[in-house]
């Protein structure tokens, strides 16, 4: 990964970049999809420090953009689940751009609650949206909340690896926190079957704090996470 004025460089293909800042004293991840023939933006996790953030699509969209006129700027808004530490810039920048919001169904009232602010479509892990350039898959990963979801942006031109981004849902070394056994199990079978069964060892995991990983990097450990039960 390489750092820039503009944050993180994940990816970096003829067509889009990815890339990532971190916000908090938590190290929230925020992650920013951009074409780099129109400019469309995509954000994933308005966490925290909205004017870092507002800076981050601002220079990205600077560096990154490499068609004629204006760039297209931020359109959408994806939320991965609705913890506190995940929304709390979320009402501000989705007012100021205008831009379209996205979370997962069941975390949809949390948000509201929390930050007063209505996401604008709830997801339930089966849809593809379309923006410039790229696409994005959701998947939904019940555990850490009810309605937490992963964003899936494929290597459709093999130009790059698969990108899993996956909130707090799976991490390097285990998935994410859960409070029951029950939803322990729900969220390991989750990530068991519809992460690592479904995509290879080059796939990239990007979740909501701290470093990458790979998918390959832990499929041998699946049973050791099963067993400790976290």
């Amino acid at each position: 990964m390489m750092t820039t004025p503009s944050g993180n460089l994940i990816l970096d293909d003829e067509y889009m970049t990815v890339r990532s800042i971190s916000v908090s004293d938590m190290d929230n991840n925020v992650y920013l999809l951009t074409s780099k023939t129109t400019g469309q933006q995509v954000l994933i996790d308005a966490a925290d420090n909205a004017p870092a953030i507002r800076e981050f699509i601002s220079t990205s969209a600077d560096e990154d953009f490499t068609g004629d006129g204006a760039a297209a700027g931020l359109s959408a808004i994806f939320t991965t689940h609705g913890h506190w530490d995940h929304i709390r810039a979320l009402k501000e920048i989705a007012e100021e751009f205008d831009v379209a919001t996205f979370a997962g169904d069941d975390d949809l009232q949390a948000i509201e609650e929390q930050e007063n602010f209505t996401v604008d479509t709830g997801v339930n892990g089966t849809e593809i949206f379309h923006f410039e350039d790229f696409s994005l898959e959701t998947i939904s990963l019940v555990g850490h909340t009810p309605g937490s979801i992963a964003l899936v942006l494929r290597d459709i031109d093999e130009m790059h690896p698969t990108l899993i981004f996956t909130g707090d849902s799976l991490f390097p070394g285990g998935v994410g926190k859960t409070n029951s056994p029950e939803d322990f199990e729900s969220l390991f079978e989750d990530v068991k079957t519809k992460i690592f069964d479904e995509f290879d060892d080059d796939t990239v995991v990007l979740p909501g704090h701290g470093n990458c990983t790979t998918l390959g990097a832990d499929r041998g450990n699946l049973s050791e996470w099963k067993k400790r039960g976290w």
